[in-house]
């Protein structure tokens, strides 16, 4: 059933509220530009993989996961504000660790501390969002779609003013000094939350348990976290920090393996027992699959779209091309309200749209071969990519009001632990992988072998594969074609191949959410169409099943 609600926030201090999760979300997006900006630098001072540089870039979702999982479950339970004081705390924090390897170290040594880094600042960012995602939500009831469209905006206006910083001052700056800014906007957010009085989920103020506001997600819906919380303690925590403090072969063996099966096993037991071994509604089973597709396919290409445009044109043009595309997502997600009301498209309708706007401008990327051609691609992706993540939330709003907090905060780290899982570190051995075998097929072989990477990349049981060394290959990358050495040629050529060959596969993603979104239109077109579902004083009493029930 559906209720009319009036059109006004249900708090004076909403628009506050509003922005300072605005400002929030910002300091992520800043800190992820800046990031995306400098791994060349830590390529020439630490000699990282593609691969390398991928997983310490994952890093900056999977932390992400564990703030936004733990901080939605609890979120009712502690309130906001001090969800708001630990972020702040871990974003300090992040800046200590990461801003300590230098280089003198060893490769293994910064890797790990930029890992570490990585990983605090995303959990500060995950903590953050588990707050503004139902604060929001819970503040415009009947505008879920366009008021978090508006939130997530600051998302591609925070990569904006990083590329901005890494492409003014890149040159003249180090890595430490542009990384350290993100911090100007965390110290504002703290101010704007401070002293603000927070309302209550629909869940929190019906009175439900958490076990009650679980049981949408149920089984089904904990499986997907489950299995990405298993390949993170697998792949993040064992074969790449655990392993490399001890030097221990147990980390990346059997023994770890089973471990981390455990740990996945284990949320999704904890889950089953709180919610009294409910198998969850399979539309929130689908939405959970979706995210983490679209999870590796918006953030996962983020984190790599400016090192690939930077390989195929200039390093330049890369970072032009990158603040070009978050300028259009800025843009467009105030419109969200415009496209529901005037094109009257559904929430659904809408991401199956972009999920063709994302096929079309990935592909169109990886055959541009010049300046306007690889604006068009970007336009045309920018389109697909703007409204995925804030219309997926706007959904589970819409249709899982019992879930208060909850669903919400574990889709959106599903979606974050499929990037730092597979998305980031994914597209990373996809470009070692297809440069590799570019340079094997045209004759290269030699020229690979002789400037090969102090480790070879593999990913989730494919084949391992040689990888360029990282500091030899920005080295070539910053000559002139004409200074080149006909071996340094052959590697940028073949980077270029790698980086086309990337992005035509990354379209695949898309593709599957597409069909997705399809099916789900046919499924809401059968049922009587898509409609907000609201929480009634029978549901909230425990006396029925509610409207979106298993």
């Amino acid at each position: 059933m559906t209720t009319t609600l009036s059109d006004q926030p249900i708090a004076p201090n909403a628009k506050r509220l509003l922005w300072a999760g605005f400002m929030a979300i910002l300091a992520a997006g800043v800190g992820f530009a800046i990031r995306n900006g400098i791994n060349a630098a830590w390529s020439q001072e630490f000699g990282f993989t593609n691969l390398q540089k991928g997983l310490i870039g994952g890093a900056g979702f999977s932390g992400f996961c564990f703030g936004i999982i733990i901080g939605g479950v609890i979120v009712d339970r502690i309130g906001y504000g001090k969800l708001i004081i630990s972020a702040f705390l871990f974003h300090v924090l992040s800046a200590v660790v990461t801003l300590m390897p230098n280089g003198g170290m060893e490769q293994q040594t910064a890797f790990l501390l930029l890992f570490t880094g990585t990983f605090i600042f995303s959990l500060a960012n995950g903590t953050l969002e588990a707050v503004a995602n139902p604060l929001v939500a819970t503040l415009f009831p009947n505008n879920r779609t366009h008021y978090l469209n508006i939130l997530h905006a600051s998302w591609p206006l925070g990569m904006i003013l990083g590329a901005l910083i890494t492409l003014a001052v890149g040159n003249q700056w180090s890595w430490k000094a542009q990384l350290g800014l993100y911090l100007l906007p965390t110290v504002i957010y703290g101010f704007m939350f401070m002293g603000q009085k927070f309302p209550r989920s629909d869940a929190s103020a019906s009175g439900l348990s958490l076990g009650e506001m679980m049981k949408e997600v149920g089984i089904l819906g904990a499986s997907v976290a489950g299995f990405l919380l298993y390949l993170f303690t697998r792949d993040a925590v064992g074969e790449n920090i655990l392993a490399g403090l001890t030097n221990s072969d147990f980390f990346t063996g059997d023994s770890w393996n089973y471990i981390s099966m455990a740990v996945g096993a284990g949320f999704v037991l904890w889950v089953a027992v709180i919610t009294k071994f409910a198998i969850g509604h399979w539309l929130l089973f689908v939405l959970f699959i979706a995210h983490a597709i679209l999870g590796s396919l918006e953030l996962g290409t983020d984190s790599w779209i400016e090192n690939i445009n930077g390989t195929i044109l200039t390093p330049e043009l890369g970072k032009i091309l990158f603040i070009f595309a978050c300028a259009i997502m800025f843009g467009l997600r105030f419109c969200s309200h415009w496209i529901e009301d005037k094109l009257k498209l559904s929430p659904i309708a809408i991401l199956f749209s972009c999920s063709l706007f994302a096929i079309a401008g990935l592909y169109l990327a990886a055959g541009a071969t010049g300046v306007t051609a690889a604006f068009g691609a970007m336009f045309i992706y920018s389109i697909g990519k703007t409204f995925f993540w804030p219309t997926m939330l706007a959904v589970v709003g819409d249709r899982f009001p019992r879930t208060g907090a909850v669903a919400m905060s574990i889709m959106g780290g599903i979606g974050m632990l499929s990037v730092g899982q597979l998305g980031g570190p994914g597209l990373g051995y996809a470009k070692d992988r297809f440069t590799a075998e570019h340079m094997e097929e045209s004759g290269y072989g030699e020229v690979l072998q002789a400037n090969k990477a102090e480790k070879p990349s593999s990913w989730m049981g494919f084949a391992e594969v040689t990888a360029l060394d990282g500091k030899k290959l920005e080295e070539a990358k910053h000559l002139k074609k004409e200074d080149r050495t006909a071996e340094q040629q052959a590697m940028v050529e073949s980077e270029i191949a790698g980086s086309r060959k990337t992005l035509r596969h990354d379209a695949i993603l898309p593709i599957g959410m597409a069909v997705i979104y399809l099916l789900l239109l046919i499924y809401f077109k059968a049922t009587g169409g898509y409609k907000a579902l609201r929480i009634t004083p029978e549901e909230a009493s425990g006396g029925v099943k509610g409207p979106a029930g298993f």
